[in-house]
């Protein structure tokens, strides 16, 4: 069983606030570190999927070389420069694959390497470890393999960006605005019902919005009949939700507040990128598991 390991202490404002409800500003007060450094990344983001080829791969490597040496830091224990290296290579290797040659040889890569970087931990601590591999991984893996997808790659991406941009935006002021009781306090003690709510509703009605939109724009049309793109944003959006409830899960585990400082004053980039990992990886699974030629494809392709 992997058991607690000793982190940076949580910060006196990481739980309710006492002595009655916060002010409107103070429930806004995030707002504008959340905005800069959120406009600098979808600026990056977005860059990356006009391009594509090279670029993305090369950015989303690097966002995933940073979430591993994130977890890594979280979890801390000895060897921590060896597992950083190890973990760090093999990323490296499957973005190589699953960009040439093969997304299976990519994950078997990752795989096997979350056991070697596990094994190299302290008892306790080999489980969480292994799993910083298979995080960081899948996302390079996911948003890879979406993005190589004919005819429809550069347009799964960018409705995931709809999606998990849609849910958070709309989450974080319907959170703010109508407040409300708690979604898992103990996990996350900023979320609301209302927000977690809204924010999967909205994000699913920013995804489909952004699909009629594209479809009309390039006259390619996703077949699918009108009500399946929000179902499926729906879920998409959840899955979101759930991994941002993962990411402060694992982080509350090991007693920390943020995963790094690489964000000044705003905490990591896996804090930024945890609800995109999961659905990405969603994404990326469901269109391969419904038997179409690419992931994206069978990701839109209800008719």
């Amino acid at each position: 069983m992997m058991e607690p390991a000793e982190g940076p202490e949580l910060r006196p404002d990481d739980g309710p606030i006492e002595g009655g409800p916060p002010s409107l500003a103070a429930r806004l007060a995030d707002l504008g570190p959340r905005v800069g450094s959120s406009a600098i990344l979808v600026a990056i983001a977005i860059l990356s999927l006009r391009v594509g080829g090279a670029l993305f791969v090369l950015v989303w490597l690097a966002a995933a070389l940073i979430v591993h040496f994130e977890w890594q830091r979280i979890v801390g224990g000895a060897r921590q420069a060896t597992r950083l290296a190890i973990g760090s290579g093999a990323l490296l290797v499957a973005a190589i694959l699953v960009s040439t040659i093969s997304a299976n040889l990519a994950a078997l890569t990752i795989c096997l390497t979350a056991l070697a970087v596990g094994g190299g931990a302290d008892p306790g601590r080999r489980g969480w470890s292994g799993m910083g591999v298979l995080y960081a991984g899948s996302l390079i893996i996911a948003v890879v393999t979406l993005r190589m997808s004919f005819p429809f790659g550069a347009r799964a991406i960018a409705w995931l960006f709809a999606v998990v941009w849609g849910t958070d935006i709309v989450a974080y002021f319907a959170g703010r605005l109508i407040g409300g009781p708690k979604f898992l306090p103990q996990i996350s003690p900023s979320k609301t019902w209302a927000g977690t709510a809204l924010g999967i509703i909205g994000g699913a009605l920013i995804g489909s919005l952004f699909l009629a939109l594209a479809a009309r724009l390039t006259r390619l049309e996703t077949p699918a009949p009108n009500f399946a793109p929000f179902l499926l944003g729906l879920a998409t959006a959840a899955v979101a939700q759930a991994g941002d409830l993962f990411e402060s899960w694992m982080k509350r585990w090991f007693g920390a507040k943020d995963s790094s400082n690489f964000i000044p004053g705003h905490g990591g980039l896996m804090d930024r990128l945890d609800g995109f990992i999961a659905a990405a990886v969603w994404a990326a699974c469901l269109g391969a598991l419904r038997g179409f030629p690419s992931s994206a494809e069978g990701l839109f392709h209800w008719m």
